[in-house]
């Protein structure tokens, strides 16, 4: 009697699925996020605390000015997280191969979360600035403002006005934030997933969440003064006589340390745990599930 074959999964679904499921989660998070986060640009950009900022904007620009930039924040996950997550997988799951299917030190992990942020960093860098400028965009003057319709007009015209190249204006800082927070963000999940499994004996609902809130800690943690540079390069504007207030962002790091010190860059804090924290953990939960409903339809 011949032995019995395994299915085998056949054509590119093995190796995209991955970064669709990287994509999904992450777009899902962003949709229950998305007022988080334009509350924690605005308070970046010097607008007052998280309720005052909250009561101004609803009162001033209406309910919608919450999600004003979600085109762009869908765009960005669909770019960055589904390069990101997608690469981090292939990356450990070829580092397992190696490893003779041990699980890999933690220092392995941060830097395939390094190398997965760099990517994805690299990949949704134009979607990331579309983002930005939407955001910071009611808080110009109304002779400087831009008013895109939609993140695909926002890409439009930055090409159009400013030149293809300059999708990548701060890609520098968004990389490097990027490097920050998923060493923070991978890393710390995978090993809080075997400790919350292996050595706490937690069930699978309890590990994701604690693994997703562990997660979520660090990222903010590693990745908030790196946040600060990136946004004040984005957002910045020429003064009158065409010069820009930082020539980069080493220049603006500096800057900032010197007039306002370090705790400068940790600005909004507070509010950024809350924004990054939370969408960290619904990411990993919607991966979870994405994987669940994948499995027991037999993909």
């Amino acid at each position: 009697m011949g032995e019995e074959k395994k299915p085998q999964s056949l054509g590119v679904w093995p190796t995209v699925k991955p970064f669709v499921n990287g994509g999904a989660s992450g777009m899902l998070a962003t949709c229950v996020i998305q007022p988080i986060d334009m509350i924690k640009v605005r308070i970046q950009l010097g607008q007052g605390s998280a309720g005052e900022v909250t009561r101004n904007m609803i009162k001033n620009e209406g309910f919608g000015a919450l999600y004003k930039g979600l085109s762009a924040g869908l765009l960005r996950q669909a770019t960055y997280t589904t390069a990101r997550l997608g690469t981090f997988k292939i990356l450990t799951s070829k580092a397992i191969e190696a490893n003779d299917g041990k699980p890999l030190p933690l220092y392995q992990k941060a830097l395939c979360g390094l190398t997965a942020g760099a990517i994805g960093a690299s990949v949704g860098s134009p979607a990331d600035l579309a983002l930005i400028r939407m955001q910071a965009d009611a808080t110009l003057p109304a002779a400087q403002r831009r008013n895109y319709s939609n993140a695909f007009n926002a890409l439009y015209r930055i090409v159009a006005d400013e030149g293809v190249l300059a999708l990548w204006k701060g890609a520098g800082p968004t990389v490097v934030r990027a490097m920050a927070l998923n060493m923070g963000m991978l890393a710390s999940y995978d090993q809080s997933v075997e400790f919350c499994r292996d050595s706490l004996g937690f069930g699978e609902a309890a590990t994701v969440l604690g693994a997703s809130s562990v997660s979520g800690f660090f990222a903010a943690a590693c990745s908030l003064p790196f946040d600060y540079v990136k946004t004040q390069i984005q957002k910045m504007q020429p003064d009158a006589q065409g010069k820009y207030p930082y020539t980069g962002s080493m220049d603006c790091a500096l800057k900032t340390l010197k007039s306002g010190g370090p705790f400068k860059f940790y600005t909004g804090f507070p509010v950024y745990c809350v924004r990054i924290a939370p969408h960290v953990m619904m990411t990993w939960i919607f991966l979870n599930q994405i994987q669940k409903l994948e499995k027991s339809v037999g993909l």
